[in-house]
Order: C-alpha cells, then sequence, then structure tokens
C-alpha cells in the first residue's frame, strides 16, 4: 500500500513564480537538494530545516543553460551556462566568476551526477564523457551522433560498477531510445513503436537484473512500459547491429470510476509504484490538479492528493520525498510505500494505528498552509495545528517538566484580536527565544505575519519593528516576500532601501517597481523621510545659492572645458573646472541614497530589460543623468571608487548605464531634453578612451626604458634613438 504523509513548504515565491525554468537535483547529504531557478542561480536547501544553505548566482548576461548537479565522490558543484562553459566550485565559494572554468567544445544538454560513477555529461548531438574525460582536454572533438534529433528526456543508473546513460529522442513524430555505457565506449539504438493517435509526453526508467525498463506517459491517458536488455557488447554485433524497434506493452491506465487523469509527469517509486502529476477530469466536474500514487501490480489507484493551486507540471521524487511547485511555493509531500500484496490491495492487511511523528519540522510556524495565507483561519485549524506536534516538541514533553511554547500560528490564533502594542510584543519573545539554527526561518514567520496583519488592517503599519527586523536579521526575499509589496503600498522608501541592500534574491520585477517608485516620489516628501545616506553623503555636489566658481583638482585628467573634440590639444596648465549645467546632481541627496540601494541589487539582464522598456522617459531621463553624475564623478578619482559606505562601484554604474540605454536608446534619441545628456555622454565616454589609450603609450614607454636600464647594468655600451610617440 501507499500513502500521501504530511507536506511543508521548502521555499515561498521566488523570482517570477515557479514555472518550466525550475529543477531539482539531488544534494551532497540525504537531507539536502539542489535547487536551479530559471538560468540564474542555484540554491543548496535542507529540507528537514527548511531553509538555504547556501546560494550561488551567474553575473547579468550569462544563463544557466542545464541545472547544477553535486559531484557526489568530490562535494563539488558543477553548472554550465551559456551551453558550453563548464564551471566547478565548493561550499566556500561566493562567487562563481573566480570559479574552476572551462569551455568546451559542442553545447551541453544535461550532466548527471551518480553516488558512485561520477558525474556523466550528456552533448546535445548525443555525445556522452565522464567528467573526469572531459576535464582532460575540454576542446576535445565531440561526436555528433543523433543528427536530426532533439533530445526529449535523459537519465542515468549504475548497473554494476559501469554508469549507464538512457535518453530519448524525436524526429519527425518518430520517438528513438539510446543506451550508452560511457566508459566502455558502448552505444545502442532502436526505434519506439509508434502508438497510433497517441505521443509520449513524459519518459523515466529504472534498471532491474541488467534490464531497462523505460515507462511512458503517453497522451491517451495510459503508461506503457518498454523492457530493453543491457547487451554485452562485441565487435562482430556493432557491425552488424541494425536498427531494432521496441515493442511496449501497456502497464496503467489512469482512469478510475470515470475519471480521467491527464498526466504531466511520471516517476518510478519502485517496482510495484509510480506516481503521476496531472489534472483529474470526471464528467460534469471541473479538473483538478492533482498528485497520485498508482499500484502498477494491481493497476489500481492507491492514494491521491488535491493541489488546489495549480502545479507547474514537474514533480521529482528523491529519499520518500515528493518536491512540486504548488502555486508559487517549492512543496515538499512525504510518502510511504509497502511492499505490494493482493491483501494490501483490497485493503484486508491490518494496520496498527500507532500514530505518525513528523521527522520534519515545519519551520513555516503556522503549522498549516492555509495559517499562512489568511488570519480568517478557522478554530477547527487551529486544533488541528496544535494536535500536530513536532518531533521536538514531543521529545520536551516527555523528557521536561514544561509546556512547549507556542508556535507563530497558534499565536495568531490567540492573539489576532489583541492590540497592536500586545500583538508584537508576543512576537518579539518568539524571536527572542528561538534556537540560532531555527531563528532565520522564525524571523522570517515573524515578518510575514506582521505583513498578514497590514493587509487585514490598513491603519495598522509598524514601520520601526520590521524596519529593526531588517537590519538586525539575514533575511531574504523568498523568506518573507510580502514584505516589499507592503513597503510599496505604505511608500516606506527607508524599508525598501534597507531590503534592496540586505536581501540578496529580490525578483526584478520587484526592484524595477521600486526604482520606478523612487524616480517617482518628490523631493520634497523624501525630507520628512529617515533615509540612510551614507553611501553619498560624501561625494554628492549640493546645488550652491550663490555662483561662486568651485575648483577642484581632477585626477584623471578631465575637464569639462578640454575641447573633448580635439584630440592634439594641450592640457592647460590649471587643471580646474567651473561648475556647468549638468556637473550637479540631478537629484537630491535622499534620492540619491535610495537609488544607489537600487545599484547594488542583484539582477539578471534577460528578466530586468523587459521591465525597464516601461520606464516612463522622464524617469528614464531622470536616472541617466544621475548614472552620467555617477560616472564623471567616478573619472576624477584616480582609483575610480566613489567614497561612503555602499556606494556604487564604476562597474554597477557602467552595467546599469548599458542595461538603461538598451531598453530606452529608441525613446530617448527621439527626445529634445535628451539629445544634450547624450551628446556629453557620448564626448565624455570618448575623452576618457582617449585619456587612457594615452596612458597606454606612456605605459609601453617606460617599459621601454626600463629595458634600456638593465641593458646598461649588463656592462654593454649601445647607442640608440628611443621615439616617443
Amino acid at each position: 500500500m501507499a500513502a500521501l504523509c504530511e507536506s511543508f513548504t521548502l521555499r515561498g515565491p521566488g523570482p517570477g513564480g515557479g514555472g518550466p525554468g525550475l529543477c531539482l537535483e539531488p544534494g551532497p547529504g540525504r537531507d539536502l537538494v539542489l535547487l536551479t531557478e530559471r538560468g540564474r542561480a542555484a540554491t543548496l536547501f535542507k529540507i528537514s530545516d527548511q531553509k538555504p544553505l547556501g546560494c550561488w548566482s551567474v553575473k547579468h548576461g550569462q544563463i544557466l543553460t542545464c541545472p547544477v548537479v553535486c559531484n557526489f565522490e568530490t562535494h563539488e558543484y558543477i553548472a554550465v551556462h551559456d551551453d558550453k562553459v563548464l564551471r566547478i566550485w565548493k561550499d566556500e565559494d561566493i562567487n562563481l566568476d573566480k570559479a574552476f572554468k572551462a569551455t568546451l567544445s559542442a553545447d551541453v544538454y544535461r550532466i548527471h551526477s551518480l553516488p558512485q560513477g561520477g558525474p556523466v555529461v550528456l552533448f546535445r548531438g548525443g555525445g556522452v564523457r565522464t567528467l573526469d574525460v572531459l576535464l582532460e582536454a575540454p576542446q576535445q572533438e565531440i561526436e555528433n551522433i543523433i543528427s536530426g534529433e532533439a533530445i526529449r528526456w535523459s537519465g542515468a543508473f549504475m548497473e554494476g560498477q559501469q554508469p549507464v546513460l538512457i535518453f530519448t529522442t524525436e524526429k519527425d513524430g518518430d520517438f528513438f531510445v539510446y543506451i550508452q555505457k560511457p566508459k566502455l565506449s558502448s552505444l545502442h539504438r532502436y526505434k519506439l513503436e509508434q502508438q497510433e493517435s497517441a505521443k509520449p509526453l513524459c519518459f523515466t526508467a529504472h534498471i532491474t537484473n541488467q534490464t531497462v525498463a523505460l515507462l511512458c506517459l503517453y497522451s491517451n491517458d495510459s503508461v506503457y512500459q518498454v523492457l530493453v536488455p543491457l547487451q554485452q557488447d562485441t565487435e562482430e554485433e556493432e557491425e552488424e547491429e541494425k536498427e531494432e524497434i521496441l515493442s511496449k506493452s501497456l502497464l496503467l491506465n489512469l482512469s478510475v470510476s470515470g475519471a480521467v487523469l491527464k498526466g504531466t509527469s511520471l516517476v518510478v517509486l519502485d517496482k510495484d509504484h509510480v506516481a503521476v502529476l496531472g489534472s483529474l477530469a470526471a464528467p460534469g466536474k471541473k479538473p483538478t490538479e492533482c498528485l497520485t500514487i498508482w499500484n502498477t501490480k494491481f493497476q489500481t489507484l492507491q492514494t491521491s492528493k488535491e493541489l488546489p493551486l495549480g502545479t507547474s507540471g514537474q514533480l521529482w521524487c528523491y529519499e520518500e520525498k515528493f518536491f512540486l511547485i504548488h502555486g508559487k511555493v517549492l512543496t515538499v509531500i512525504l510518502y510511504k510505500c509497502e511492499t505490494s500484496s493482493l491483501a494490501a490491495a483490497v485493503g484486508k492487511l491490518k494496520n496498527s494505528q500507532t500514530p505518525d511523528v513528523s521527522l520534519f519540522l515545519n519551520w513555516n510556524t503556522l503549522e498549516d498552509e492555509e495559517l499562512v495565507v489568511s488570519f480568517q483561519s478557522q478554530e477547527s485549524l487551529a486544533l488541528k495545528a496544535e494536535s500536530r506536534m513536532n518531533l521536538r516538541s514531543r521529545r520536551s514533553t516527555v523528557a521536561g517538566e514544561q509546556p512547549a511554547p507556542l508556535s507563530v500560528g497558534q499565536l495568531l490564533i490567540n492573539y489576532k484580536n489583541a492590540s497592536a502594542y500586545v500583538f508584537e510584543n508576543e512576537l518579539k519573545k518568539v524571536m527572542a527565544r528561538a534556537p540560532s539554527p531555527d531563528l532565520q526561518a522564525t524571523i522570517g514567520s515573524v515578518v510575514t505575519a506582521l505583513t498578514e496583519r497590514c493587509k487585514g488592517n490598513p491603519k495598522y503599519y509598524p514601520t520601526n519593528f520590521l524596519q529593526q527586523i531588517v537590519e538586525n536579521h539575514e533575511l531574504s526575499y523568498s523568506l518573507c516576500p510580502d514584505l516589499m509589496a507592503v513597503a510599496l503600498e505604505k511608500k516606506d522608501m527607508p524599508l525598501l532601501q534597507m531590503c534592496l541592500e540586505r536581501f540578496p534574491d529580490i525578483p526584478e520585477e520587484v526592484t524595477y517597481t521600486c526604482l520606478k517608485a523612487f524616480l517617482s516620489i518628490s523631493e520634497a516628501q523624501l525630507q520628512s523621510l529617515d533615509v540612510n545616506v551614507d553611501s553619498v553623503i560624501c561625494y554628492i555636489d549640493v546645488e550652491l545659492d550663490d555662483k561662486d566658481v568651485k575648483t577642484e583638482i581632477v585626477e584623471n585628467g578631465f575637464s569639462s572645458e578640454m575641447d573633448q573634440d580635439m584630440c592634439d590639444t594641450k592640457i592647460p596648465e590649471e587643471m580646474g573646472f567651473t561648475r556647468s549645467r549638468g556637473e550637479s546632481c540631478p537629484v537630491g541627496l535622499q534620492k540619491a541614497a535610495l537609488l544607489n540601494a537600487v545599484l547594488h541589487s542583484a539582477y539578471t539582464e534577460t528578466f530586468l530589460l523587459p521591465h525597464l522598456k516601461n520606464l516612463p522617459a522622464q524617469q528614464a531621463i531622470l536616472f541617466l543623468r544621475y548614472l552620467y553624475y555617477l560616472y564623471v564623478k567616478c573619472s576624477e578619482k584616480v582609483n575610480t571608487t566613489l567614497p561612503g559606505i555602499r556606494s556604487p562601484t564604476i562597474n554597477q554604474i557602467m552595467d546599469w548605464m548599458c542595461l538603461l540605454l538598451d531598453a530606452q536608446f529608441t525613446v530617448m534619441v527621439m527626445l529634445p531634453e535628451a539629445k544634450e545628456l547624450l551628446s556629453n555622454l557620448h564626448k565624455f565616454v570618448r575623452a576618457q578612451v582617449r585619456f587612457y589609450s594615452e596612458l597606454n603609450k606612456i605605459e609601453g614607454s617606460l617599459r621601454e626604458l626600463q629595458r634600456l636600464n638593465h641593458l646598461r647594468e649588463s656592462q654593454t655600451y649601445s647607442i640608440e634613438v628611443l621615439e616617443i610617440i
């Protein structure tokens, strides 16, 4: 028999929610999984604690093109971005730009990592290499064995001491199966028997007794099985081998009591059970998405669970746990499968009614998902939450004299009608007594509780409490996804500034919304807000009422009074410049600090660019003027570094400037007010290029002089004419 057990949320709404861009792989331990998100980042999660242990992102402009995997032998992580660039790093590495890098000669489709066989790399052309062989010569030629075919699915398994890679391809409606043993250079190709009026939707496989059992979910709501014996290769067989057509047999019909399951994902649980994720359609009823477990021996539906918030259609399974996207959150569902028997199938197997004890602690603290979503929970749910004590609570009850403290979910029930003062004091007590390993998740639950109360009561907004939490604790956007939305609604600019500077996983859409809010708010409104200006106070120019000329030393040789179009003009002896139009900061102190927070936020160019195209023209010009001002300020310094705390770097400024011009250039060239700005920017950049070009020439001349001095020291005489260009 099979049963679905408790469920909990592993990760809240991520950038752009859930979707096909997500992929899950096993981590370096039984309690760890690797989540690859939409081509931008990989996060290592500890399942039992429901919290991330590490996150690694590629820089903007780069895209992860296959899921990140773990090398179980070395405990290193392996990724491929931009199809051909291989990256390898360890837990302690933070910046992927500094990780090991190798550029391959062909596009990678997928990397499969086996606990005992090591990583195996499958290329889009069908070529296969083990990672060790590939690293010996990254530019080695990779054969193309599936010309014209597209890979639809792949999987890796161990047969004895040898890794076996299986993948399916499609060409003109025909499907093919390839079985490779990379270490033996063995390859077999088969054609899948065609099915009239139906085609395969997804595949999965397992190996038993040197036989590959390939399971295919077809569009006619049926699961078929194809058995392929693993052949022992000989030279004669390879020469005489012809394309063999694989016949299939019906394994399972996904219908019960007139209802039909339209499956989207299929996974094998054991030799007798499979799980199917899909939409259950019954006559006269609205289709509902659900997770089901089927017994293939008796062709019966064992158990099912409705998923009312919808799914992405993806399903993963590791260590008796299902992982799927439910709504916008990554959900974990525990399950149990027992050995199939006829008595179990007909329900005659005796079952001792021993209460289940959860081995996984739900750090969501609101025990039930309904409590997280709304404060309108019924008292029956509260009683149910109280009855579902976790393992630690039970241990403390058995061993200690004191009852376990109330969870955040129970506090919400008990204090939902309490005054704001009492409510906040109770939440502070929860944070104070939370053990250190669980503190981050507990703080996230506290912030969620506060934001939910803000939504329910528009007059309630504890700005000081929220700012204190964000400032003093390491949080992330995924732990409290509604916080920034509430702050935007309340126009709490100081809190948004803190979030942008501290949260590492803010979605690009939220970053754009903050940028638009910062540019649209008036300077008068900002005067009354307590914005942190440490990032701008040391370098910003405040507009003076008098017209006195300010003279300052220009370290990089730039002067606005120079004729920037002339490359042979002599540099004036007095390297100062007067304050002219456009050289003072185009925004006030507070707005500049807010914009600096946006410059510090992490983003991926692919996802941010579409949002920047929607930025109003006047706001885009104002933002570009500020970026131009920062660029000039950086260029005045020898080390191109602005003073102050959390000041933007020259690279951040230039990246945002290029991104903004890419998004808005067509609009800007048509606006008269942007013409002068673009012209000045063009002249300044050209002057900088010429200046650094001259510096390079001087550097070359100095190196030549050093070489001559070295020759003189060796007691040789020479007469040379050195022309300094």
